[in-house]
């Protein structure tokens, strides 16, 4: 295995993981700062990475990853510059879970493509077992998105902030 390849497949693992970590605290009303800042950034490094892959011509993957950057610095926005405060909140329930949404979309399609039962069932990924299950996990992320934009809650004021009050 190509050495960009063995670096991209594992952020790409280590992105799904802390993502769903950091989403189950989000669903939970808590935060998790440093398995946030981990996903976020394998997230991104994993889009990044995605691009010096080589190929020649345009792929889907390559939409996919410019759509993750695009997610991902709102995201990163949201909770770096804007601290949650208001309406960034929501954006970056709603950001971080889309993002998590394609690092998994895109793992389906890696299964689909590498485990040689799943890839004899749909081995164009337009059949049916590929298009259910990716159905099924984009249901799933709806209704977590829609959880985690009611229950992420503020982040808690700064050691700076608090001194500055008192």
């Amino acid at each position: 295995m190509d050495i960009f390849l063995l670096i991209h497949v594992v952020l790409s693992i280590i992105a799904l993981i802390t993502g769903f970590i950091t989403m189950l605290s989000i669903l939970a009303a808590k935060h998790l700062k440093g398995w946030t800042t981990l996903f976020l950034l394998t997230s991104l490094a994993t889009s990044l990475t995605g691009f010096i892959l080589p190929a020649d011509q345009l792929l889907p993957s390559h939409i996919i990853g410019l759509l993750s950057l695009l997610t991902l610095g709102l995201a990163i926005h949201a909770w770096y510059i804007k601290k949650l405060q208001l309406r960034w909140r929501a954006t970056y329930a709603i950001t971080a879970t889309i993002t998590l949404y394609f690092n998994t979309f895109v793992a389906v399609v890696q299964i689909f493509l590498k485990i040689p039962g799943l890839r004899a069932l749909a081995p164009t990924q337009t059949e049916f077992p590929f298009i259910t299950v990716q159905t099924l996990v984009f249901l799933l992320f709806v209704v977590i998105g829609f959880k985690a934009t009611k229950r992420l809650p503020a982040l808690p004021p700064t050691a700076t902030k608090i001194r500055q009050r008192t």
